[in-house]
């Protein structure tokens, strides 16, 4: 099963599995009944600094993927501990990002699928 990829502010849907929030921060003016997220895997988001220094800027894209898998090299433990969670089941990773092209959920999730077994 690949793992999708939803902007937190679309509805849930039954076919999302097990959502897995993917962002540091909660989704601004999200409620937690609303988002339905069954995991919040802050360990896995970008750092603030890597964040803000991206600024979700397309021109930035490219650096900015490096350095998150940079950045997710050095935390692999909670890339592997999401990794098991995850297992077999259908999982979507959920972010808050506007720009579904160049987030950090894109980047997290081809991580998780080239781990598949």
């Amino acid at each position: 099963m690949p793992i999708g990829l939803k902007r937190a502010y679309d509805p849930p849907a039954s076919s999302d599995g097990l959502r897995i929030l993917v962002d540091r921060l909660w989704p601004r003016g999200l409620s937690k009944p609303e988002a339905h997220i069954d995991i919040w895997a802050k360990d896995v988001a970008p750092s603030p600094a890597l964040r803000q220094w991206f600024g979700h800027d397309p021109a930035k894209w490219q650096e900015f993927q490096a350095r998150y898998e940079s950045e997710l090299a050095h935390n692999n433990e909670a890339v592997v501990a999401l990794r098991r969670l995850i297992g077999d089941k259908v999982a979507t990773l959920i972010y808050a990002a506007r720009d579904a092209e160049h987030t950090h959920a894109l980047v997290i999730g081809g991580i998780l699928e080239r781990m598949r077994v």
